[in-house]
């Protein structure tokens, strides 16, 4: 496995501070399909409130169905399902044939009705998988809802702590939104912060695809708990543009990436502030990659970056690709940015950020088609997000800038080497 790490550029100003990029890409080994693979114990959370009826919940059935099919006797599971009140269907046990069945059975006899407790519900789940997680298994909850958080557990902030200190005991948390009426950010916070995935489901056939995606690819984890280890001379700050959690320790700072599929192809872009200094002095960074059981064994890198003056920093060649994925980043923040705008009903502002990121653009695109490309594909939106949105328009725009950031691909599956 080769990681690879490219600059923007590679001088930095000796009489002024500067600001430059890397892209950090790589690709996680492949694994053959199922075998050998690690034990997996998963609690599946299920929204059964008011709103759920009819085919949404049917294709819940069938989508529970597919999932555990997926599973070895020797995974667990457990069945969760809530309204205003939480209800074990299946508590954690080995994913037998007759359990699975027993499952089903469970299953097929609950209605929809009454409102969301949903993070009652959720924790809940977390604590099935938590009773029976063995140090090797890998923990997952996959959390799924059509409506707010509205008995139990309301506070955002609160749920997300949770989601917090469970991903530090190993158990990983997935959501899973189904149409207009719920709460993307909660979802996508949760999500973030409990090490998973946040998915829409604009339409309720997807509901099988997504959950069996996002189960498969749990089954297909080669490396756990993955981050990159950035290595920093004290006074240059860095911070990643990807969605990614990190944290800084002295010198050292880890993004935190979560598990790694088969074949996943990750790429990530860090931001680097670096002060002033003597021309002809340089200030090295650098790059590596860990996990839990060091599958990620790619050898260290280090990029070394010159002071120089305003010419030689100004003549300076730029790699135009790492200046593509900057810049793709920046239009995924301009258009979540004018999102929050919108649904604020501040029309204005929204228009404003978007105009100033396609100007930034364009400034720094000097002929690059692809970059002009982009801005003039951002200038085309604005008048749409200057506008009012439906709530399902509100969170198509919010996931699609949500996967470009979390490195997914559009659907908000792992982008795979093929």
């Amino acid at each position: 496995m080769i990681l690879s790490i490219r600059p923007d550029r590679k001088l930095i100003r000796a009489a002024g501070h500067s600001r430059r990029y890397v892209l950090i890409t790589f690709t996680a080994p492949a694994v053959p399909p199922k075998e050998g693979r690690t034990p997996i114990n998963i609690s599946l959370v299920l929204d059964r409130s008011g709103s759920m009826g009819g085919q949404k919940i049917e294709l819940v059935r069938e989508a529970v169905r597919k999932a555990l099919a997926m599973l070895r006797p020797e995974d667990r599971f457990s069945l969760v399902v809530y309204d205003d009140r939480i209800d074990v269907l299946v508590a954690s046990t080995p994913a037998s044939a007759e359990a699975r069945r027993n499952a089903e059975r469970m299953l097929a006899k609950i209605d929809a009705r009454g409102s969301t407790d949903l993070g009652g519900g959720w924790s809940t789940g977390c604590e099935q998988v938590a009773a029976h997680l063995d140090p090797g298994a890998l923990g997952r909850a996959l959390l799924l809802t059509d409506g707010l958080a509205n008995q139990g557990i309301t506070d955002h902030d609160e749920l997300v702590r949770h989601a917090e200190e469970l991903r530090s005991r190993h158990i990983t948390t997935s959501t899973f939104g189904v149409g207009s009426d719920f709460d993307e950010t909660l979802l996508q916070r949760m999500a973030t912060a409990g090490g998973g995935n946040s998915y829409f489901i604009e339409r309720n056939v997807q509901i099988l695809d997504y959950l069996t995606s996002e189960l498969g690819e749990a089954l297909e984890v080669v490396a756990r708990d993955a981050c990159v280890e950035v290595i920093l001379p004290a006074p240059v700050q860095a911070e990643p543009l990807h969605e990614f959690r990190h944290v800084r320790d002295g010198n050292t700072m880890r993004v935190r990436l979560g598990d790694i599929v088969s074949s996943q192809e990750i790429s990530l872009v860090l931001r680097l502030d670096f002060p002033t200094g003597k021309p002809g002095d340089k200030l090295a960074v650098d790059f590596c990659l860990s996990d839990r059981e060091k599958v990620l064994d790619a050898p260290p890198c280090t990029v070394a970056w010159e002071f120089a003056d305003h010419q030689a920093n100004d003549t300076q060649p730029r790699d135009v690709e790492v200046d593509r994925a900057v810049a793709q980043l920046y239009a995924a923040r301009a258009r979540d940015e004018a999102l929050s705008q919108n649904r604020a009903g501040d029309f204005e502002r929204a228009r404003a950020v978007l105009r100033r990121t396609v100007d930034k653009i364009r400034e720094d695109a000097g002929e690059d088609e692809v970059l002009l490309d982009l801005a003039q594909e951002l200038l085309s939106e604005e008048s749409r997000y200057a506008s009012h949105m439906s709530a399902m328009e509100l969170k198509a725009r919010y996931y699609s800038s949500l996967n470009l950031r979390k490195n997914r691909d559009p659907e908000g599956k792992a982008r795979r080497r093929t």
